[in-house]
């Protein structure tokens, strides 16, 4: 994966890392933001329907190995699990199409996205940096919260702590547009379902867990029998917006069903994986191709800026 060549878009990027540096610290060999993870292992299956949607390989293939990230928020790489700013919780998927060849899914437990472009969200991270426990009202991240409608949606969306990783469901950023063997096309965005019923946690049973309550029950669940989660997509309307994250499309437009992740052990060397793989937002396969959507380049580049900077640690 190379790094764009717009000069303009890597300096964002690399201000964005040095914008999650100034919130959370740096933390050699960690990334700047959902910093504590695990690693899983298991195989994709589609559904039948999956190749009316694309002809994307996995789409097609019996079967597809993949590993999965689960994480929490925050750059901080000891987070308790039962800290409330480790939510939103997070997601990757890769897909392994062969030797060196890979597509990814990213998605988070909060449906929704505080920004449309990257120079609005640095200034939100500057703002949330400049806001210090005690400062006097309003405080940076208070006016630009109320400034921003969005931001504010966003702060303001319920993010309950789960049960599990495998009881939360997660939910694509960006759209993306797939295509089909006939040449028919659609937008769509993720949705990642768990098989297990959805179950948080109030705030009275947050606190009777441990640090590492995700960590520790997912390694039991795993142990137990593997974990499953349906990979979904929302598909848009003819007129609704596909360039901008911060606008959800009604309830009432089609889920499609893609396929079923299987998840049936842990990775064996966990740090040394989670330290080299980088993940990628843009699809980067025929079948599935970006949108116009600002935020996919930038998201892309930064993970590969702040990939590379993990790998030197």
């Amino acid at each position: 994966m190379p790094l764009p060549s717009d000069e303009k878009l890597i300096a964002l990027s690399e201000a964005l890392i040095a914008g999650f540096d100034a919130i959370f610290g740096v933390h050699p060999g960690f990334r700047p933001a959902h910093a504590k993870g695990v690693l899983l292992s298991g195989r994709f299956t589609p559904a039948p329907g999956a190749a009316k949607l694309s002809k994307a390989q996995h789409f097609v293939s019996p079967s597809t190995p993949v590993t999965v990230r689960f994480s929490s928020s925050s750059g901080l790489p000891l987070i308790p699990d039962n800290d409330p700013n480790a939510n939103p919780r997070g997601i990757a998927i890769r897909f392994h199409l062969g030797d060196r060849q890979h597509t990814d899914i990213i998605a988070h437990s909060a449906d929704g996205f505080p920004t449309r472009t990257g120079a609005e969200f640095l200034e939100f991270l500057k703002a949330i940096a400049s806001s210090a426990p005690g400062a006097p009202s309003p405080t940076p991240v208070e006016a630009f919260v109320g400034s921003h409608p969005a931001a504010l949606a966003f702060v303001q969306l319920p993010k309950p702590a789960p049960e599990s990783f495998a009881t939360e469901a997660y939910f694509g950023v960006t759209a993306l547009h797939f295509a089909n063997a006939q040449g028919d096309t659609r937008f769509g965005r993720y949705r990642i379902v768990p098989e297990a019923p959805l179950a948080h946690l109030s705030d009275e049973q947050v606190k009777t867990r441990d640090a590492n309550y995700l960590l520790d029950e997912i390694r039991a669940r795993i142990a137990a029998q593997p974990v499953k989660f349906d990979v979904r997509v929302q598909l848009a309307d003819a007129g609704d917006v596909v360039d901008d994250a911060t606008i959800h499309w009604p309830e009432t437009r089609e889920v499609l069903t893609l396929g079923t992740v299987t998840l049936d052990a842990m990775v064996s060397d966990d740090a040394a994986g989670q330290k080299t793989i980088i993940f990628d937002p843009i699809p980067r396969l025929e079948g599935i191709a970006p949108s116009d959507d600002p935020l996919l380049e930038l998201r892309a580049a930064i993970y590969l800026i702040s990939g590379r900077r993990r790998r030197a640690a």
